[in-house]
């Protein structure tokens, strides 16, 4: 018999405010991610082969991670079916990844995420309690949606504070 997966942890905090924490959270790693030497960092996952983590990556994944998840919850929202997760996630590096990430990548990551955080809040902010914690079959409540995104700051720990031109994690 295959466990229920009972879905994320959660707590009297807003599920929006969790959401835009964790963005404001990416962001200020973020912000010395211009002193990235462009060795790309190996990261362990328990029980999965190593990953890399560039700084193009780490955003492109919490990007992906918020776009993918608010299209689920729009979808459900609206009684319809959610399009089937096909992303590759971390398992995959692509040469954009690779690039170097300059005060413009920063600039550019920093509007996106931002917006996409806005998105987020003016939705969660618009749900009760009840819809924000039902639960259809086994998916997870929008509430424990929330918090499973906000579990993106992992790919920015995983590129981490960057100091000086070694680009060194702190």
């Amino acid at each position: 018999m295959t466990p229920i997966d009972t879905g994320p942890v959660v707590d009297k905090r807003s599920p929006a405010s969790v959401v835009t924490s964790m963005v404001d959270y990416v962001l200020e790693l973020a912000e010395s991610w211009p002193r990235w030497d462009g060795q790309p960092i190996e990261v362990a996952v328990e029980g999965e082969p190593m990953r890399i983590y560039t700084p193009h990556k780490a955003v492109r994944r919490i990007g992906d991670h918020l776009l993918d998840h608010f299209a689920e919850m729009e979808a459900r929202l609206a009684g319809r079916p959610t399009e089937p997760d096909a992303w590759h996630g971390s398992m995959v590096t692509t040469p954009a990844d690779l690039a170097q990430f300059t005060v413009a990548d920063f600039d550019e990551a920093s509007s996106r995420l931002r917006r996409l955080a806005l998105m987020w809040e003016i939705r969660l902010g618009s749900l009760d309690n009840d819809l924000l914690d039902q639960r259809v079959g086994t998916t997870w409540s929008l509430r424990q949606v929330a918090f499973h995104v906000a579990e993106s700051r992992f790919y920015a720990d995983s590129v981490g504070t960057l100091h000086g031109t070694s680009g060194g994690i702190c």
